[in-house]
């Protein structure tokens, strides 16, 4: 059997590479086919794989900027050849799951999103896009979406990383999807002997994370939090915050594993697709207190392993923070990390097999017997209605 990875584009590690990886180890033989290519930031099980990227990877920078060449996505990705493959695993963000297989193929998207940038994000994206990108996504969204809807049809089966994803799939495109939330690596984390004294925020410094909310909230509690990330929105959260709030920009992984193991809780104020670092925090025994929106809904069990709060604002995280503290006591780490478990890697692989091979199965075309086929082929002689008529009309002559 010929596997195929489609991913949307190879430049970093993150929730998404993670996914590639697990299926790497699923399928060591496959190939995987990308838009774009930078070997020196993926792992070393990725560049045991023959990778093939697009024809976007020779536009000079397009490994740095790849983001820009949204409007030639598409067509790089439809130009991908992956006629020849059994199996096609699209890994979907950006544009992947848009590929064309043959007509034989069984094609299941692992979905972490629909296209934000076209779909709910799309405000979001535009008001804090450079000048001639808000120009000229009024132009190009359109087009977009409608490719987007209509590759979908090119999938036999959608699998969600989360039931907030699932219920986008099927606003958008009409369709069905499995959840089955993304692998995270919970062995690799675990709980610390001693606490310190402070919260934690760590991700990526962008907007629609809304860690604003929680410099903000923390400057004015006056209690110490601490921020691991970088993106864009760094210099204006230095100057929201106050002398409690402390920037890392972007920790060693040995670093952030000993943050998360001592924090007091995680503070998640954004909504995500999933939320990998929730998991991870709550690996390292510790709850996490997170806005009840997106996958965290999937992965946090309010007043067990974390606490949630409904109002996403800055008065609506303090009254999470206080009421975090008056039953804070009540988290026992043993608890929490044991919860965390049910997101591990082999977890994983092992549902992510399940389902492509009942799919597989299911598309698998029943055995036809040959004698059978001809006994039931219908007759080419035309059937004649016989009707026998009254004695009656035989006596009168007719």
């Amino acid at each position: 059997m010929r596997v195929a990875i489609v991913h949307y584009w190879l430049v970093s590690m993150r929730g998404g590479e993670k996914v590639v990886d697990a299926l790497c180890d699923m399928y060591p033989e496959a190939d995987i086919f990308t838009l774009v290519y930078d070997e020196r930031r993926v792992s070393e099980k990725i560049r045991r794989h023959r990778v093939i990227p697009s024809f976007l990877q020779k536009i000079p920078g397009a490994r740095r900027h790849y983001q820009s060449l949204l409007p030639l996505m598409p067509f790089a990705l439809e130009s991908l050849d992956v006629s020849g493959y059994d199996l096609i695993i699209s890994s979907e963000s950006g544009p992947a799951k848009g590929i064309t297989p043959g007509p034989q193929a069984t094609h299941v998207c692992y979905c972490h999103s629909p296209m934000r940038y076209v779909w709910d994000h799309y405000h979001f994206y535009r008001a804090n896009a450079g000048l001639p990108t808000r120009l000229l996504m009024p132009w190009i969204a359109p087009a977009l979406r409608a490719w987007d809807v209509t590759t979908a049809a090119r999938v036999d089966a959608f699998v969600a990383n989360s039931r907030h994803v699932a219920d986008r799939i099927g606003k958008y495109y009409r369709r069905r999807a499995i959840v089955l939330n993304p692998p995270v690596n919970v062995d690799e984390f675990a709980p610390a002997t001693e606490l310190g004294d402070y919260y934690l925020v760590a991700g990526q410094l962008v907007g629609y994370k809304r860690v604003d909310l929680a410099v903000r909230a923390f400057t004015r509690m006056d209690r110490k939090l601490v921020v691991i990330g970088e993106g864009p929105e760094m210099a204006a959260l230095k100057r929201l915050a106050g002398s409690n709030v402390s920037f890392l920009g972007r920790a060693p992984f040995s670093q952030l594993k000993d943050m998360l193991a001592r924090c007091r809780a995680l503070v998640f104020p954004g909504t995500e697709d999933f939320g990998i670092v929730p998991v991870e925090a709550m690996a390292s025994g510790r709850p996490v207190i997170a806005h009840a929106s997106g996958g965290v809904l999937d992965s946090i069990v309010p007043d067990q392993t974390g606490l949630l709060f409904n109002e996403q604002s800055e008065a609506g995280l303090i009254e999470a923070v206080h009421r975090f503290e008056a039953m804070e006591g009540r988290f026992r780490p043993e608890d929490i990390r044991r919860h965390a478990q049910q997101f591990s890697d082999a977890h994983f692989k092992q549902r992510m097999q399940q389902i492509i091979e009942e799919e597989m199965a299911r598309r698998k075309p029943a055995p036809v017997s040959l004698s059978g086929a001809v006994r039931k082929q219908p007759s080419l002689r035309p059937r004649v209605a016989r009707v026998k008529l009254p004695d009656s009309h035989l006596r009168n002559g007719a």
